[in-house]
């Protein structure tokens, strides 16, 4: 079983998949959970995050089409009403269990391009999911049997705020203030209207076409789409070769880095997802 000693993103180096960049969250030593909603999350966000990253526009480094930001809205809603719905505030009475003990699961990865992906837009969306996801892999409430809390939800959803404001601001035109306010949700007027060249440059607007040996069938995805259990994984993962860590290990001998690491639905208003806890 593969135990990291780094919390950057994981690259999944599996045959054509490790070629191709693919990448997993990172969850460090902790392989499972005893909390109901945070295995639904991981699984939810993880699914998800997957069908996005072999769209074709993962490909493209051209802006992202409406039907890639509508799933991306979609997602961002279904996950923040998970948080919004179950969190519980700290002057709330936590439900507990008196005679019975859950079994716990190992949690499921669902590798995804990353690393050699070429739309900008969506390699910095996916890291951010990948770095929730593994923030929620990583929460000491796994260890909490039916409660998840608004600290919790705020610390996981804060990297989803930050896609959907990102991609309300760039793609759509809004205002900063608009787009970060609580229960902001881009409305069907708002992807009726979607036209990317209003906002970029024409070298934006315009690409060669990428290889096209890598375009995976759903039958040789099949595995990958079932999710991975993290005790099944390759026991030598670890970060993309390109890590800074690497890098300063052979080229640095200050301690500033540690030198013995290894490597569109009619919604009016979206769920609200607490806010991220303060230092």
């Amino acid at each position: 079983m593969p135990i990291t000693n780094s919390d950057a993103i994981l690259h999944y180096n599996v045959g054509i998949f490790g070629e191709a960049g693919y990448a997993v969250p990172n969850w460090s030593n902790d392989i499972g959970s005893l909390n109901p909603t945070i295995i639904d999350w991981t699984q939810l966000v993880g699914r998800n995050l997957f069908h996005i990253m072999h769209h074709e526009d993962v490909d493209l480094r051209i802006p992202p089409s409406r039907n890639t930001l509508e799933r991306i809205h979609k997602l961002y809603l279904r996950a923040a009403s998970i948080l919004a719905g179950r969190a519980v505030p700290p002057g709330e009475r936590n439900m507990e269990v008196q005679h019975v003990r859950p079994a716990g699961e190992v949690f499921r990865v669902y590798p995804v391009p990353y690393f050699k992906v070429r739309n900008p837009f969506l390699k910095r969306w996916a890291e951010m999911v990948l770095l929730s996801l593994a923030e929620a892999m990583q929460h000491t409430e796994n260890r909490k049997e039916m409660e998840v809390s608004t600290a919790f939800a705020g610390l996981v959803g804060q990297y989803l705020r930050r896609v959907y404001a990102n991609m309300a601001i760039e793609l759509f035109g809004k205002d900063r203030t608009a787009a970060t306010a609580d229960g902001f949700v881009l409305t069907e007027a708002d992807f009726a209207a979607y036209n990317p060249g209003e906002f970029f440059t024409a070298t934006e607007m315009v690409d060669t076409v990428p290889r096209l040996d890598r375009v995976l069938t759903e039958d040789r995805l099949e595995l990958l789409s079932e999710g991975i259990p993290v005790t099944e994984l390759p026991a030598d993962i670890a970060p993309w070769p390109t890590n800074l860590t690497n890098f300063y290990r052979s080229s640095r001998s200050d301690s500033t880095i540690g030198g013995n690491t290894t490597p569109v639905n009619g919604t009016t208003a979206a769920p609200i997802i607490p806010p991220a806890p303060t230092p």
